[in-house]
């Protein structure tokens, strides 16, 4: 299986480096032959990629593969909420959108490739909603996005982590973390994800929602 960072220019470096150091570990505790291939990619192959945070740049290594098996994680953005792109100003709704829309052709076949789960963190959801590609779906974004995920037609759920299936999705930056060990345990079994937990020292947080069971 192949874990793959979908880098873009703006995104939130937190977002990628809690869950890309999180999955990494787990590689490392999964025995031999389920190793996670850990990678950084963009949607325009090899390039030093800057975040939205400054002095801080990943290099991407490769292009983004939509058909290999595995995990296609999305990251957000880092950036102003508020100002006038007329003016130079790079909100993170304009970053968002900016990328989706040179990504949506690689994260539509992503999608639809039973062989992958996508996952993001934080704003990557909203930048699949801006693309039209999760549309009745069921995901989690930031709270500051929420009411913009619920526009673009998604259930819009207020849970750490929210699980639809083929596309896993979790709140705020720091949920990343949570994100990570969540795949851990849904594919690679609660021992992995409890050692990787130990090593970082990080209890996971909130609930993982799915869409099963009885409204309380």
């Amino acid at each position: 299986m192949r874990a793959q960072f979908l880098l873009f220019d703006g995104f939130d470096a937190l977002d990628v480096v809690a869950p890309y150091e999180i999955l990494c570990a787990g590689s490392g505790f999964s025995g031999p032959g389920t190793a996670l291939d850990v990678a950084l990619v963009s949607v325009d192959g090899p390039r030093t990629v800057a975040s939205g945070t400054p002095g801080i740049s990943l290099t991407a290594t490769a292009a983004l593969d939509p058909s290999a098996p595995g995990y296609v994680v999305v990251p957000g953005a880092a950036g102003p909420i508020d100002g006038d792109p007329d003016e130079g100003v790079e909100t993170i709704p304009v970053l968002l959108a900016r990328f989706a829309a040179g990504a949506a052709p690689l994260l539509r076949r992503a999608l639809a490739d039973p062989e992958v789960t996508v996952a993001t963190v934080c704003g990557g959801s909203l930048a699949l909603a801006m693309a039209g590609l999760i549309e009745g779906r069921y995901a989690n974004t930031h709270i500051q996005g929420f009411g913009m995920l619920e526009a673009a037609g998604v259930n819009a759920v207020r849970a750490r982590v929210v699980d639809d299936g083929d596309l896993i999705s979790a709140g705020g930056v720091t949920s990343g973390l949570d994100l990570g060990l969540y795949l851990l345990e849904r594919d690679f079994g609660p021992r992995v994800a409890h050692a990787v937990e130990e090593l970082f020292e990080y209890e996971r947080r909130g609930t993982t929602w799915k869409n099963t069971g009885h409204k309380g």
